[in-house]
């Protein structure tokens, strides 16, 4: 396998043939992430590709589950992504089913039509990113997006059929913008009506912008307790259908598991007790957690 620079992938996805079709994100702009910026952004030529699927094919043909890296397959012609896919059927007959990460940029330009036909082929499920539901910490965060444009982008993944995964990103608002991000980004998953959420904490590191700014004062992150209150205000503004609801990531302060509708005022009950108590061994020490 033709691998190049370090490979990441979601959680679930640990079991998965990792195969890298891109190279970097297109995108590659957002202030808080680091993972692709020494990577300059490339579709990967198809012959590597199809010898990649050959190579594993020949040595895992019963692998069940398939993800596509780096950070936008979509963003591939939708003639050579088809070529791809029905490349991984020919070597993967028993594969159920075939994940990757997605930005708007990438979906948009993608028909309902076309993404059905990725469906077809098992693509069954998109990873997204949407940070937050407030415009102004979007744009702060050079996002490339707007929520108008989310809402459109994740209508037509599920309009297609396949599974939304999305992440949203507890302190990207700072301190300032704390409980607006919060409200905000729980009314844009009511709009979006994902199937998952996993809820991330911002962790500051160096390559980010994001970081730069955190050391020179003109960003704050907001303290623990105050991305706890992030959480439950989420939670609290969303009004989300059939989800299951993770903050269980290591970067986070305190992990929560919930199906909503249903687990929702349990949920908010615990983050409650914890805020009121407001007892820092009730959260993840900092040397545990990690990106």
């Amino acid at each position: 396998m033709q691998y190049e620079g370090p490979i990441i992938r979601p959680p679930s996805e640990a079991h998965s043939l990792i195969l890298q079709v891109t190279v970097g994100c297109s995108h590659n702009r957002c202030t808080f992430c680091p993972a692709y910026k020494a990577k300059r952004f490339r579709i990967k030529d198809a012959e590597a590709i199809r010898q990649d699927i050959d190579e594993a094919g020949a040595c895992s043909p019963g692998v069940r589950r398939i993800f596509l890296a780096d950070g936008d397959a979509l963003i591939i012609p939708q003639p050579q992504l088809l070529e791809i896919m029905n490349h991984l059927h020919l070597r993967f007959p028993a594969a159920q089913r075939i994940g990757t990460y997605a930005n708007v940029k990438g979906i948009l330009q993608k028909s309902v039509a076309e993404l059905k036909e990725l469906k077809a082929r098992k693509l069954g499920i998109m990873y997204l990113g949407i940070e937050s539901g407030d415009e102004e910490t979007l744009a702060a965060v050079h996002k490339g997006t707007t929520c108008d444009s989310i809402a459109e982008a994740t209508a037509r993944v599920k309009d297609a059929g396949i599974k939304l995964s999305v992440t949203v990103l507890l302190g990207v608002g700072g301190r300032e913008r704390s409980l607006i991000h919060a409200r905000e980004t729980g009314r844009l998953l009511t709009r979006v009506q994902p199937d998952y959420v996993g809820a991330l904490t911002l962790m500051l590191v160096p390559g980010a912008p994001l970081y730069d700014a955190a050391q020179s004062g003109s960003f704050a992150l907001p303290s623990p307790f105050e991305l706890l209150r992030e959480l439950k205000t989420m939670i609290e503004e969303s009004d989300l259908n059939h989800c299951l609801f993770f903050s269980n990531h290591a970067s986070n302060y305190f992990p929560v598991k919930a199906r909503l509708p249903r687990d929702k005022k349990a949920c908010v009950q615990v983050l409650d007790k914890v805020l009121n108590q407001h007892d820092g061994a009730a959260l993840t020490p900092e040397h545990l957690r990690a990106l």
